[in-house]
């Protein structure tokens, strides 16, 4: 008899979702699919609103990365008033980027995900998570906060709040930086960077076997990310590139006219749209984005510490990884760039000018903004009337983009891990872990800590239950 096995909720995510593993009749597995399962309508109930609304609008998809959203819909609506923003300002937004991308990467990694595979995937769940990491590496964890909460503090020095500064407007910014939070930031970018070449260095010497980072799967994809005209790693600007398993180019294509190359499928049994790259067609024209895919897609950093680390990366992976886990890598590499490109910027004193906005009225009756969130592509594309008002809207998340991937992580990982109907609460960890590795962001929720939720039944081809293995 055919048989399921659900894992509701997935945890340590940001939002909620759950997995079911489709098993055949010899238990072994068939398929398995992510589900997203809550719908939130944005799309819908933006309609109507002005575009001067839209960058404190779309900043409430998420709690936890609304610097991304300020940010595409401010550039969204610098087209709709086609103007050029000053250079200041897209030096300040270029830093608020990289402090967002700072913070998030690390939550993801010291809070989300490095519990799983620094204390151990069969480890018991009630202590797999931060708590249980600061008890067990206090050091680590206390440094990962602090690298975190520098990243908080400096996109609330630059926007006047940690979450939701209404901050980058349409032309620009309307809040200049002091030279005294300049000197803040610049004081602690030091201790920053030590934090992260260090956690760099604990990562490669735990993994650097990469049969030991086999553990979440590995499987050729595309790979999409902004690249600079000169093919270097960007994060706010640039041409849209696409790469195969080999790193070679496949596209480099204006992100305005994202959607020649990008199409949206719809499937029964989630609420979470697949984009693919359509020359290859659904779903054969899967690619993913995001730290693993952005580092795939360019050719070097213009950081050195960063490049360095990329060559050690490619050494060991012979060039372009596939691997899941590489996620997590390739995040902490692009945590050392971001502190390297943020002292950058904050040694140009261009930084500090008060010409911070242009100041237009409607002047395209259509708008995109696309750059990189830490999770991957961010795009925004506006319609509006001749006063400014919205009457269309199209958002692709970075997570959505890595949804044909993210399927593909748990099939494999199911695969590998369940034989003959068995499972053990390390083989469900396993294959959430594949979800983590992508970091996606479902919503602003976040289960950080305390015991997991989670309810596995095996039902059989009648609707019975035959077994159930369950987390309270």
């Amino acid at each position: 008899m055919e048989r399921q096995i659900h894992i509701e909720p997935v945890t340590r995510i940001e939002g909620h979702g759950k997995i079911t593993v489709f098993l055949d009749s010899a238990g072994d597995v068939r398929d398995a699919q992510f589900h997203v399962t809550e719908l939130r309508g944005f799309e819908q109930f933006c309609v109507g609103r002005t575009m001067w609304e839209m960058p404190g609008l779309t900043a409430r998809i998420c709690g936890i990365c609304p610097v991304s959203h300020i940010l595409a819909s401010a550039k969204a609506c610098d087209a709709i008033l086609a103007v050029r923003i000053p250079e200041t300002a897209q030096l300040l937004r270029r830093l608020m980027n990289l402090a967002q991308l700072v913070q998030s990467h690390a939550l993801s990694f010291f809070y989300l995900s490095a519990p799983d595979f620094l204390l151990g995937w069969d480890c018991d769940p009630a202590t797999r998570n931060v708590v249980g990491l600061i008890a067990a590496r206090p050091d680590l964890a206390r440094k990962g906060i602090r690298l975190r909460a520098f990243g908080q503090e400096a996109i609330d020095r630059l926007g006047g709040k940690r979450i939701h500064p209404a901050w980058a407007v349409p032309g620009g910014v309307n809040q200049a930086l002091s030279q005294e939070d300049r000197a803040w930031m610049t004081e602690r970018l030091p201790e920053a960077r030590t934090t992260i070449q260090e956690t760099l260095a604990l990562f490669k010497s735990a993994f650097g076997d990469t049969k030991e980072r086999d553990v979440l799967g590995d499987y050729p994809s595309l790979y999409m990310g902004l690249v600079r005209q000169d093919g270097a790693w960007e994060h706010y600007e640039g041409v849209l590139r696409i790469v195969d398993a080999k790193g070679r180019v496949v596209r480099e294509h204006n992100p305005a006219q994202y959607a020649e190359i990008i199409q949206e499928a719809s499937e029964p049994w989630t609420y979470l749209k697949f984009p693919y790259y359509q020359p290859m067609g659904y779903p054969e024209g899967m690619y993913r984005v995001g730290p693993l895919g952005r580092i795939n897609a360019c050719d070097r950093f213009d950081t050195p510490l960063a490049q360095a680390e990329l060559e050690e990366f490619r050494a060991q992976s012979g060039g372009r990884s596939g691997r899941v886990f590489d996620y997590h890598y390739a995040r902490l590499i692009e945590i050392l760039a971001a502190i390297e490109e943020m002292a950058e910027l904050l040694a140009d004193d261009r930084i500090t000018s008060p010409a911070i906005r242009a100041e237009a009225g409607v002047n395209a009756r259509e708008g995109v903004g696309v750059h990189e969130a830490p999770r991957g592509t961010l795009i925004h594309h506006y319609w509006v009337d001749q006063n400014g008002i919205i009457e269309k809207l199209n958002l692709i998340v970075s997570t959505g983009h890595n949804n044909l991937a993210m399927n593909r992580a748990i099939r494999e990982i199911a695969k590998i891990y369940i034989k003959k109907g068995k499972v053990s609460e390390g083989i469900l960890n396993r294959i959430e872990g594949g979800i983590r590795a992508y970091d996606p962001c479902l919503s602003c929720s976040v289960h950080a800590v305390g015991r997991m939720p989670l309810r596995v039944e095996i039902v059989n081809a009648q609707g019975e239950v035959e077994a159930t293995l369950s987390r309270d």
